[in-house]
């Protein structure tokens, strides 16, 4: 099959779903452009900071994406590379798209609160509680799987290993990438530095920090990695976000869209030497290889490529906290979410293309293995990118990207930590008090600095596991994360209708709350249900 035909059809349907879903959804939730926002109404210059939009879209898209959407579809590409697309394109337009922008505006109403705000002010403090301990369990899982990602990528101690050189390269880029953002939101928010000129002279120092670190590597094992990750999260998520937060992640945005469009580029030209062609089977059967059925494991094992929960958290944990405008929520919202969609058909498309393959070989005979996700989505790419522009080009490309994907990872890090921070300070915090009106143990839990380390220890501890270790209990965790808070959603929905009905509101009103009504209904059913099935096999067994 074409791979510039899959990326087209990918490209053009997740398009529509922008302009005519996306659209209808702002219009029927009421976006208004001349109310003002959280970042404006409860500005404090640390974390309630209003951002340009590009800015915020560039946090935002780099925060959510990590490396979900190559893992994610990669791994799920043993079911076929049919279903996976289709997942990819469908779900991200009608479940993923929807419920991040919904998460997001539903925040921005609750004065930038978390989900568990939302579910506090339609269900009650229970609820919000219950929200807040699940979300921290998807959390850890986040920290513990992103970590596990990055100490793999940037681990090199042995210089026979095929990664060697490569692994190098892009922890020495990553570090040197942390200092530019530095530098870059020093001069944009502290000297009042222009954006644009700023802007370029950052990309300009992205592309020198890639050369220079494929002349200089760091090289050390992965323990040491794990434990680095740990401090740099830990410090980056207690700094105000216009130090690091912002402007890494704005950049690294920019390092996203470049390397997406050069992998854009790489499947165009490889389309005319023949080597754009999907080699993976279109659809394995109801079950993968190992035995896993299609039901529910490939929506689990895509994640973040269709629908994520965690990107409930960003949307209502850091992102509502800093936009602008109401209508930015559209593009920051929706869009991100599509893109990531895009993201993931790219990385179907490089595990395609290479599935006959454990190895590419380079121009110098040295051999990049292709056996973890992040491997497989640079090779996949380089290999298509030197059917075209020649063996030497394989592994400038193949560093490129997986400096990427590594960069992408320590944002999702970074953001989950200070999630992390947001969330256990309102578990513990009760309704109508503040921190300092805290005392005892709920004080010293919920001060910053003593929040942000149990749950840094207690991931990246988790994170001295292999990803494969992680990866099935936090696509599981994240998706049903994704159904609590589109529940959540649903319950909003209801008691904004309720309001406008008592007003005098139209049919359409009356529609959204008897629809809203019946699926949280039947929502509950079914978890009933499950519970019950539960029950019966453990009588079962035990019996």
């Amino acid at each position: 099959m074409s791979a510039l035909l899959i990326l087209l059809v990918a490209v053009v349907l997740l398009a529509l779903g922008y302009v005519f879903y996306g659209s209808w959804l702002a219009k029927q939730w009421g976006v208004d452009p001349n109310r003002e926002t959280p970042a404006h109404t409860s500005y404090d210059g640390k974390d309630f900071v209003p951002a340009n939009p590009a800015v915020l879209m560039g946090h935002h898209f780099s925060s959510i994406a990590g490396a979900g959407p190559i893992n994610g579809p990669i791994q799920a590409a043993v079911f076929g590379w049919v279903p996976v697309f289709l997942w990819c394109v469908l779900g991200g337009i009608f479940f993923g798209a929807m419920h991040d922008f919904g998460a997001l505006f539903a925040s921005i109403r609750h004065n930038g609160g978390s989900i568990g705000q939302v579910m506090k002010d339609s269900m009650g403090v229970k609820a919000q509680r219950l929200f807040i301990v699940f979300a921290l369990a998807v959390l850890i899982l986040v920290i513990a799987s992103f970590t596990a990602v990055v100490a793999g990528t940037f681990a090199s101690v042995d210089p026979a290993a095929a990664t060697y050189a490569a692994n190098g390269s892009t922890a020495m880029t990553s570090i040197l990438f942390i200092v530019i953002a530095a530098i870059f939101g020093f001069f944009v928010y502290r000297k009042n530095a222009k954006i644009g000129p700023a802007t370029v002279i950052g990309i300009i120092g992205i592309i020198a920090i890639v050369f220079i670190g494929q002349e200089v590597g760091l090289h050390f094992s992965r323990t040491f990695w794990v434990l680095f990750i740990a401090v740099y999260v830990t410090v980056a998520s207690l700094l105000p976000v216009w130090i690091l937060l912002q402007p890494r992640d704005y950049l690294s945005s920019f390092l996203l869209y470049g390397m997406m469009i050069l992998a854009v580029v790489a499947i165009i030209g490889a389309t005319f030497t023949g080597a754009a062609t999907v080699e993976a089977p279109a659809f394995y059967g109801w079950k993968n290889p190992a035995g896993q059925p299609l039901f529910p494991f490939l929506f689990i094992t895509v994640a973040c490529g269709a629908c994520s929960g965690f990107h409930s958290l960003i949307s209502s944990g850091t992102s509502s906290k800093q936009i602008n405008n109401e209508k930015d929520a559209q593009i920051i919202g929706y869009g991100s979410m599509i893109v990531e969609s895009a993201l993931g058909v790219i990385s179907l498309i490089a595990i395609g293309v290479v599935w006959s393959q454990t190895s590419a070989v380079a121009g110098d005979g040295a051999k990049y293995l292709m056996s973890a996700p992040p491997t497989i989505f640079a090779g996949g790419i380089a290999t298509m990118f030197a059917s075209f522009a020649g063996e030497k080009s394989y592994g400038v490309i193949y560093n490129l990207f997986t400096l990427a994907v590594s960069v992408f990872a320590l944002t999702s890090l970074d953001s989950a930590t200070r999630l992390c921070r947001y969330l256990f300070a309102e578990l513990l915090t009760p309704e109508g008090k503040t921190h300092e009106d805290l005392t005892g143990a709920a004080k010293f839990f919920s001060t910053p600095i003593v929040s942000t380390l149990i749950m840094v220890i207690i991931g990246c501890g988790m994170g001295f596991m292999g990803l494969s270790q992680i990866w099935s209990v936090f696509g599981a965790a994240n998706q049903l994360l994704a159904s609590i808070a589109m529940l959540t959603a649903l319950c909003f929905t209801i008691v904004k209708g309720f309001g406008a009905i008592a007003a005098g509101a139209a049919w359409g009103t009356y529609f959204q709350v008897i629809w809203s009504i019946a699926l949280v209904v039947l929502a509950v059913i079914l978890a009933v249900m499950s519970l019950k099935t539960l029950a019966a096999q453990a009588k079962a067994k035990k019996a």
